[in-house]
């Protein structure tokens, strides 16, 4: 992998785990002791500095370096964790996202300065006795030269990690003592690389039985104390059986093996630089000059492996917490997308097979026409899954959002999200960010009152804003709601008679007036502020969602408060539709849309019409005539049908001259130029090559609604 693949790695990962670190920040506001929670933030933090220094990215490993410094404090109960220090905190992760866009900067701009000085203003405050050490959990792993054993720990610790050098003496056994046994103790307090040191062994010939010639070196990351680890040596004499020494793991990511043998003594820096013009590994090398011996070279590699696998595991442990463990790798989402065109085109393909094989009535080819249908399919579900994501995805970035709308409001208001594991589109929950947004922003501004009011009115002082989604067949049902003061219809009737957009004496159902705010530049705010008022937003959401092939509605209860529900299609790709005949051209009608098929018989005086009612299971039903919506001319055939449809709560009737069948359609836009025809969202390729536009449902009921 290239230098710039790998930076790309970095900044990829590093934008995960500020996302994630703002989730945990403001879950540590709420349980502010969740030791989980605060070693979740300084793992995050020693992450993105230690990734960010190894790739020279010293401004930004400057700076996590003292918000670091200061979660240290709290990990260690040194420092409370308050609502100044979450602000806070929030803050420089907005502006370490920043300084990802511009890395290559070596010294810290003023304000990163200014973050770093009030980082340590509140880390002068913390209290100066020692904290009470806490324990990790542990796995097993283990390596040809050497083997790392883990012991199972609690999961709230402080970790430290030794290095212990562990001879005993050559008469050990003449006393009953057994090395192996006092080694296995020692693995046992935590997560612990043995390296057996053989330099000392001597020939068969010369070996007496009753001596010890091994040795140990053992590195050990555990939460137990120096005094711990000397107890288990505690019956054995002599100064030089045993040497404990500490190793700063956080400076010990990245160590190589020369700085390890410097450290430990076994050779010095001026041996170390007379050898690494060589062309040999440094191992090899040392080993060659005599300058330390193969298995003391073994017991370095194994120190600095254990290091990396602490350093892993740190990592491994942060990602569990922040999501269910699972086996993944990173996609590029354009070649995801790439994979979905060209599983369409395989589906165009295979209806081009199947037609052949219907015209030439050739055996073997319609059963290999009906097994590739079989093996697509399953590919188009598979490739349609990988591109699936929990709507959780964006339901968290909503927390933050509602975190400083409380703020810049001084109002108190909290965020409940339910069903954030319902999967859609990844395509469509990119599109869903800003409608999102303006909603949560309505609801916060227009919908939830102040503390004062709320108090008054006998609710809790604390407003909920609710974000949910379910499933509902093919489409996902969105909706966001809250408890405060719900629509004014009375207000938003009167500033829709003062701008012109209802006369003055016109009766209109409540829905109606509620839809009234969508409208383009409409508001009933009093003033303007930074939230809202200048009523743009409302618009622009139904226009988005419209754009999915969706839908908005609104519920609200004076005084109990308002929930806009949002229509999402779970698919924009591939979708199952009906193909029908409509003059001389096929159109698809999408399947999810359509309750039933029934033979057409209007009305005498209807004939002709483009919208009219006919009378099914004896009620009436609106249908719009496509003939005539398409200004098809000729006459239509003797026997017509009509296809009822659904659209939210109400039916409607699509008259058509002839229903085909199902048909698998492969969603492909239409151009500019055609855009804003109504009743149409796009085109499909057929089999034999010609194009099939698809009907939009929901503009066509919005035809009928206007007639009516």
């Amino acid at each position: 992998m290239t230098l710039d693949k790998m930076s790309n790695v970095f900044f990829e990962e590093a934008g995960d785990l500020l996302e994630s670190l703002e989730g945990n920040l403001l879950s540590l506001e709420e349980d502010p002791g969740n030791m989980d929670i605060i070693s979740a933030v300084f793992r995050a933090m020693h992450t993105i500095k230690g990734s960010a220094g190894m790739f020279g990215f010293n401004a930004i490993s400057k700076f996590t370096h003292e918000v670091e410094t200061t979660y240290d404090l709290v990990r260690n109960g040194s420092l409370p964790v308050t609502h100044e220090l979450i602000d806070l905190t929030l803050r420089a992760r907005d502006h370490i996202n920043d300084m990802l866009q511009n890395p290559d900067s070596q010294e810290l701009d003023e304000v990163s300065k200014v973050l770093v000085e009030e980082f340590r203003k509140i880390a002068a405050g913390a209290k100066t006795e020692a904290p009470a050490e806490l324990p990790q959990p542990a796995t097993e792993v283990s390596g040809a030269d050497a083997v790392t054993v883990q012991s199972q720990e609690p999961a709230d610790a402080v970790e430290q990690t030794w290095r212990i050098f562990f001879k005993p003496p050559e008469n050990v056994f003449c006393n009953g003592t057994r090395p192996l046994l006092l080694v296995q103790e020692l693995v046992a307090l935590g997560t612990a690389t043995v390296v057996p040191l053989l330099d000392n062994i001597p020939t068969l010939s010369e070996l007496e039985p009753e001596k010890c010639y091994l040795q140990w070196d053992i590195i050990l990351t555990t939460t137990h104390t120096k005094e711990e680890i000397e107890d288990v040596f505690i019956f054995l004499d002599g100064p030089d059986v045993v040497k404990i020494e500490q190793i700063n793991i956080d400076e010990s990511d990245n160590k190589k093996i020369g700085e390890i043998l410097i450290e430990r003594k076994v050779l010095t820096e001026e041996d170390l630089n007379a050898l690494v013009n060589k062309q040999k590994r440094l191992g090899q090398m040392l080993v060659d000059s005599h300058l330390a011996s193969e298995h003391q070279v073994s017991s370095a590699l194994a120190e600095q492996s254990h290091l990396k696998m602490v350093s892993a595991q740190h990592a491994a442990e942060e990602q569990k917490s922040a999501s269910p463990a699972a086996q993944s790798i990173r996609v590029n989402s354009e070649k995801l997308d790439q994979l979905i065109d060209l599983v369409g085109e395989l589906v165009t393909f295979n209806a081009r097979l199947g037609q052949c094989a219907q015209e030439l009535k050739i055996a073997a080819l319609t059963t290999l026409s009906e097994q590739s249908e079989r093996l697509i399919l399953s590919l188009r579900d598979t490739s349609m899954d990988m591109r699936m994501l929990p709507i959780g995805t964006i339901f968290s970035r909503f927390r933050r959002l509602v975190h400083d709308l409380s703020s810049n409001m001084n109002k108190k208001i909290e965020l409940v999200t339910e069903g954030a594991e319902t999967e859609l589109d990844k395509t469509v929950i990119e599109k869903l960010n800003d409608p999102l947004v303006h909603l949560i922003r309505n609801s916060a501004d227009h919908g939830v009152e102040t503390p004062a009011v709320r108090e008054a009115a006998g609710k809790n002082p604390v407003g909920t804003v609710t974000l949910s989604a379910k499933h509902a067949g093919a489409f996902v049902m969105i909706s966001v709601s809250d408890d405060g003061a719900g629509l004014n219809k009375e207000k938003i009737l009167a500033k829709a008679i003062e701008r012109g957009l209802v006369q003055p004496g016109t009766e209109l159902p409540d829905s109606d007036i509620y839809d009234l705010i969508f409208q383009p530049g409409f508001s009933t705010a009093d003033k303007v502020t930074s939230v809202s008022g200048r009523g743009v937003g409302m618009d622009v959401v139904k226009k988005d969602i419209a754009s999915l092939g969706g839908t908005v509605s609104i519920e609200t209860k004076h005084g109990a408060g308002t929930t806009f529900v949002l229509k999402i299609p779970l698919t924009l790709a591939i979708i199952e539709g009906m193909l029908v005949q409509i003059g001389p051209d096929a159109y698809v009608i999408p399947l999810t849309n359509i309750q039933e098929c029934l033979a057409f018989h209007p009305e005498t005086d209807a004939e002709g019409k483009t919208c009219a009612h006919i009378t099914s299971r004896g009620q009436l039903l609106p249908y719009i005539n496509m003939r005539s919506w398409f200004e098809i001319e000729g006459a239509p055939p003797a026997s017509q049908q009509v296809v009822v449809v659904n659209d939210q709560d109400s039916s409607l009737g699509i008259v058509v001259d002839r229903v085909i069948g199902n048909y698998q359609t492969v969603i492909k836009p239409l151009g500019r130029l055609y855009k804003n025809i109504k009743g149409l969202s796009g085109a499909t390729v057929l089999g034999n090559g010609s194009v099939a536009l698809i009907l939009d449902i929901f503009k066509l009921s919005e035809v009928v609604r206007k007639a009516e």
